[in-house]
């Protein structure tokens, strides 16, 4: 903060530069000028009509060049085109236009000599201490979509900032000047843009000591300090945060004694804390150690040679070491740089999936409004692809339905998310990446299943184009599950004598496979059993012994 306190401080030298103290006195003094006697009589302006429109029309020039002197700090020249707005509406050869022209540039030029002889008779040295605080910063800032603390300030107020100020405290707005007695008797009137009070650093630094108000911004709320000294936050400090941050809205890693660690957007923390909820930032997505970032990215990022690599959809054979891996983590990574078009916003996108995919429920991400995460993450925590469940269906009369009623193991839990799953509400079921939904993500309304709830059921009333659903990207051993179950259902369909367009098949190329599936064992649970290791196990010996059968009636 030091090092952008003087950063700022020199900039702000800089730019004094451009500004001319003694027009910011003229400039107030002004805006401090009564209006004048108008010549509504003088033969000049006859042109205008009768005395009533002459009146208006020099009424209306007094307010434009006020306007215009007290806004700056730009000689009269800037301002002697005014006088074009009072013949404004009359034909140039009219008789008579010459004549206002000329009238209304004596009535400027007066008007200026006015305001020099006040700026020159009040004591232009700075001598007045008073304190600003500037604005709060805007929603929809004026300045082209940038949340600035300088919106809505005029050009003069802004001179007079770059001039005079002695101190200033960025993070509570607040500004000590030291400028003219004229110059302070404007900034101090009610309808100045600022909110200004006489006196000077005493003010400021008794503000800055440990009472100071509560929405200073004191280190310890973001990530200046250890974990254990952080200080919770605030809404104050969020809406400072979106003031000034260019990546406010991104997710945040909170922690609070009520619900522990979680990843959550600005917008959900934002409503926690409206309701008394008391925790501190951890971590926002930009914040995640570059030693564990970076070498994940350069895995991702695909190479040139990457384009002759094997394909990885869904719809390879079963034995093909690549089936099903466009469901799984890798395949979303590389998605999120495939679907983001600006270079510099890959790193950004891929920090929001690494910060996103410890969510437990994805649908807390939506903060009910369009685009808090971009369309290419989305892409990358869910598949577009709906499983195959064949394996996992019972055996059944119907040859298309049937399966092999293997156990959903490790794959019972995976998520899905659908827009409806219910089929007796109106309506299909899409999934939160088909384009017939208005905002493509989740949102909080949407259904979450399992896939043992999919398979619970017949009666889905799915989108025929994307499915009805998405699911959540599949680790890496529920991926490897899904492809050991797709390759054992493979095998049972060869040793499968009713199979229509049967083909030949070898029984020891068949039991090679088998026991190479035999060993499969979810991570973390090698010589275990786990949830439906029997049923597995026992359709390996059943297709075995089909296996060996058919070996025998082979050799003889």
């Amino acid at each position: 903060m030091s090092a952008k306190k003087r950063y700022l401080e020199t900039l702000r030298v800089q730019a004094t530069l451009f500004v001319e103290p003694a027009g910011l006195v003229v400039a107030a003094a002004a805006a401090s000028l009564e209006t004048p006697p108008l010549p509504t009589d003088d033969p000049a302006f006859a042109v205008l009509g009768k005395g009533s429109q002459i009146s208006t029309g020099l009424s209306a020039l007094w307010r434009r060049w006020q306007y215009s002197a007290e806004r700056g700090w730009e000689g009269p020249a800037s301002r002697s085109i005014n006088r074009y707005d009072l013949v404004h509406g009359i034909r140039p050869n009219k008789k008579g236009h010459a004549e206002a022209l000329e009238g209304a540039a004596r009535l400027i030029q007066a008007w200026e000599d006015e305001a020099h002889a006040a700026a020159a008779a009040a004591d232009s040295t700075p001598t007045v201490w008073v304190t600003a605080r500037l604005p709060e910063g805007t929603e929809e800032p004026s300045r082209g979509g940038i949340p600035d603390v300088l919106d809505g300030l005029d050009p003069w107020t802004l001179g007079v900032l770059l001039t005079w100020t002695i101190a200033a405290d960025w993070g509570r707005r607040t500004l000590t000047l030291r400028v003219p007695a004229l110059v302070a008797a404007r900034l101090l009137e009610p309808s100045g843009n600022l909110v200004c009070e006489p006196g000077g650093s005493d003010a400021v630094a008794a503000e800055a000591g440990p009472q100071g108000q509560p929405d200073s911004l004191r280190p310890g709320v973001f990530d200046d300090t250890p974990v254990f000294d952080r200080q919770p936050v605030t809404p104050a400090h969020l809406q400072a945060l979106r003031n000034f941050s260019y990546a406010a809205d991104q997710l945040y890693i909170v922690f609070s004694a009520s619900g522990g660690a979680e990843v959550l957007p600005l917008e959900v923390i934002e409503g926690r804390l409206a309701e008394g909820w008391l925790g501190v930032l951890v971590a926002s997505a930009s914040d995640l150690p570059e030693s564990v970032i970076s070498p994940w990215i350069k895995d991702v990022v695909p190479t040139p040679e990457a384009d002759d690599a094997p394909s990885s959809g869904h719809g390879h054979a079963r034995q093909d070491g690549h089936f099903g891996a466009d469901l799984g983590l890798a395949a979303g990574a590389r998605d999120v740089v495939r679907r983001t078009y600006r270079e510099h916003d890959k790193e950004r996108n891929l920090r929001l999936l690494a910060m996103a995919r410890g969510v437990s429920d994805l649908r807390s991400l939506d903060t009910g409004r369009s685009g808090m995460l971009p369309v290419a993450v989305w892409e990358g925590l869910l598949a577009p692809a709906s499983l195959d469940l064949s394996p996992f269906r019972p055996p059944g009369a119907d040859r298309w339905r049937s399966g092999s009623g293997l156990p959903l193991g490790v794959l019972g839990q995976a998520q899905i998310y659908a827009t409806n799953s219910d089929p007796k509400f109106e309506g299909k079921g899409h999934s939160p990446l088909c384009r017939h939904t208005r905002d493509r993500g989740l949102a909080a309304s949407d259904d979450l299943l399992t896939v043992a709830d999919l398979l619970a059921r017949d009666d889905w009333d799915w989108c025929s184009k994307c499915g009805g659903y998405a699911v959540r990207r599949l680790t890496d051993i529920q991926l490897s599950y899904y492809r050991a179950a797709h390759r054992l259902y493979d095998v049972a369909g060869q040793l499968d004598d009713e199979r229509p367009h049967r083909v030949s098949v070898d029984p020891d190329v068949l039991i090679k496979q088998l026991e190479e599936l035999a060993g499969w064992e979810p991570g973390g649970h090698e010589g275990c059993d786990w949830d439906g290791s029997w049923r597995w196990h026992e359709a390996i010996r059943d297709l075995r012994r089909r296996a060996e059968r058919k070996r025998g009636q082979t050799a003889s």
